[in-house]
């Protein structure tokens, strides 16, 4: 069973966090007093960060290249394992890749989604098989250098909070294998013919100065996906709920709310 943890009163409402390539999930602790007023929450890790070992259908060396519908697989056995048959559920990056396979290929799993600085697409797959090499080569410590600036508007002064720290951590001790294994699973990732397909109530949550995943993705995403609502996040690069975490909470709690999100800077999905 992946490396998960729960919070949140029993009774609450199932919602499942996914994390992103590189952090564990504590990623997710900025939110989690929120959202656990009236959900039971539970939170993953990505094979082999964090406190989830390298194994699994995931990575299993017998299982051939890993995939987002490998991980998606995962998150459905944890489902299963706590006797949800529908939850909601929202993903950072890779995460949220997840969250969109789920929607398009078990939309009756899903009762809302919330795609956070996440894409349909990640890029061409040859920058992700090259820093899976790198990884496998010198560890992910080799990345420390460069991940601050794409992590964070400010890196300098969240690179100094304790959990910007922690998150360093994360990635600096994450095994290298689990690593570059969804480096691949990035790479082959590619939902954009079916984001029509998704009919869930989705939020999208961009960060306005994110150098990985910049927000022309959310408003791919919003056009795709009839059902969404973008908000952008000003002041926030990749890891926007860490950086600007008051207005990733509100947008989400306004999606399970029914209410208007904040923030939204005039933009609204479909685009």
């Amino acid at each position: 069973m992946p490396h998960h943890r729960l919070d949140g009163p029993a009774d609450g409402t199932p919602l499942i966090l996914g994390p992103s390539l590189g952090t564990s999930l504590t990623v997710w602790e900025p939110q989690v007093p929120a959202l656990t007023r009236h959900h039971r929450v539970l939170r993953y890790d990505l094979p082999g960060h964090g406190g989830d070992a390298v194994g699994g259908s995931a990575v299993a060396p017998d299982a051939g290249p890993a995939t987002v519908a490998g991980l998606a697989s995962r998150v459905l056995a944890l489902a299963d394992h706590h006797g949800w048959e529908t939850f909601r559920y929202a993903g950072i990056s890779l995460g949220g890749g997840v969250g969109t396979h789920l929607a398009v290929h078990h939309p009756e799993r899903i009762s809302s989604l919330a795609l956070v600085c996440s894409s349909a697409w990640f890029g061409e797959p040859a920058g992700w098989y090259e820093r899976a090499a790198l990884v496998r080569e010198d560890g992910t410590r080799s990345l420390l250098e460069a991940t601050p600036g794409r992590w964070f508007a400010e890196p300098e002064r969240m690179t100094g909070t304790k959990l910007g720290a922690r998150l360093l951590a994360d990635l600096a001790e994450a095994d290298p294998a689990g690593y570059a294994a969804c480096c691949e699973a990035v790479a082959a990732f590619d939902a954009r013919p079916a984001l029509s397909r998704i009919t869930t109530p989705t939020l999208i949550v961009a960060g306005a100065a994110d150098p990985a995943i910049p927000p022309a993705h959310a408003g791919e995403l919003a056009r795709g996906i009839r059902a969404s609502t973008l908000v952008q996040v000003p002041g926030a690069a990749h890891l926007a709920g860490v950086e600007r975490p008051e207005a990733v909470t509100e947008a989400l709690l306004a999606l399970w709310d029914g209410a208007t999100p904040p923030h939204t800077a005039g933009e609204r999905g479909p685009a």
